[in-house]
């Protein structure tokens, strides 16, 4: 069988809003992985292992739906280029930057990708109509953030200044991976999560054993766990979402969940550690939610059953 993807034309935005909040847990949480993680597995061998665990999880279950991953070369090469997009690059800069970063401020950080999305979107790719609507989004998303962690919560930055560049960066390599992600384009969304990863590991994995000689490590269970929850739910789920996300909600669109990580950690912080909310940080709240639906909005056209235009199709 092939790997065509049945995403249709016409999603069901409701499914695909209740998918991008999913997606927004799922990485609001790999901070926390992340960090528990490098306590005592260094960054390079955590994300061997990631990667190498997810893509095998990806590769097992689409051989038991009886598909086969393509098989020509112009595909892996794009393939290799989403691996160091979004998961080479980024997953190493963040696991590094985190052993010395907190995960709320890293979270943080890494929140402006849909600034960067709208940004290449606008000056570079054009590869979708940019309007007012999705401007007010990214407008409304990063004044929510500001209301919900307050300014003290940035007090942070500038201290280990090289590592919060490093989220920075990652955050950047997100961006390029939502708007690149668009070359899979009826692929089914589980072919180049599964392609991407399988690259990544290829390429982190003999890094791992030249850097880190993994078999002389001693890692805690407690970093194991964390490791194993990152690979399985924060990596293998995620990225079948993320890349259906991409096909149905655009790059734009599917980097808004960057905004949901942050109001996301804050009410698992107020269920299960007893944190209180600030008005200001409901009132926060309130401008995300708001800017998220605003870029997600469908377009007129979307309406008549045709799929959300772009300025510029790429090959």
């Amino acid at each position: 069988m092939t790997g065509k993807s049945d995403v249709t034309s016409k999603p069901n935005m409701a499914r695909e809003l209740a998918l991008l909040l999913l997606l927004s847990t799922l990485w609001g949480a790999s901070y926390t992985f992340i960090k528990i993680g490098v306590e005592t597995i260094p960054p390079v061998t955590l994300i061997a292992v990631r990667t190498l665990i997810a893509g095998t999880i990806l590769l097992a279950i689409l051989r038991l739906r009886g598909l086969a991953l393509p098989k020509d070369r112009q595909t892996w090469k794009r393939f290799l280029l989403q691996a160091c997009l979004n998961s080479v690059v980024p997953f190493t800069l963040i696991a590094w930057a985190q052993q010395t970063t907190e995960a709320g401020l890293a979270s943080i950080l890494n929140a402006t990708t849909p600034v960067f999305a709208f940004l290449l979107t606008w000056l570079v790719t054009r590869h979708e109509a940019v309007t007012g609507r999705k401007l007010f989004g990214v407008g409304a998303g990063l004044i929510g953030i500001c209301l919900i962690v307050g300014v003290q919560a940035l007090a942070g930055i500038g201290h280990q200044l090289v590592a919060q560049l490093a989220i920075v960066a990652a955050t950047v390599c997100y961006a390029g991976a939502a708007i690149f992600g668009k070359n899979f384009k009826g692929l089914d969304p589980m072919m180049p999560a599964a392609g991407s990863l399988i690259c990544g590991a290829a390429l982190m994995v003999p890094l791992s054993l030249i850097v880190d000689r993994p078999w002389t490590l001693a890692p805690s269970a407690q970093s194991v766990l964390a490791l194993l929850a990152l690979s399985v739910f924060s990596t293998a789920l995620a990225f079948v979402i993320y890349f259906r996300l991409v096909q149905t909600l655009g790059s734009v669109g599917t980097t808004a969940q960057a905004y949901l990580r942050v109001p996301i950690g804050v009410a698992i912080g107020a269920v299960v550690l007893g944190e209180t909310l600030s008005p200001a940080a409901w009132f926060g709240l309130a401008f995300v939610v708001a800017g998220v639906i605003a870029m997600n909005i469908p377009a007129r056209k979307a309406k008549l059953g045709l799929e959300p235009v772009s300025l510029i199709q790429r090959p």
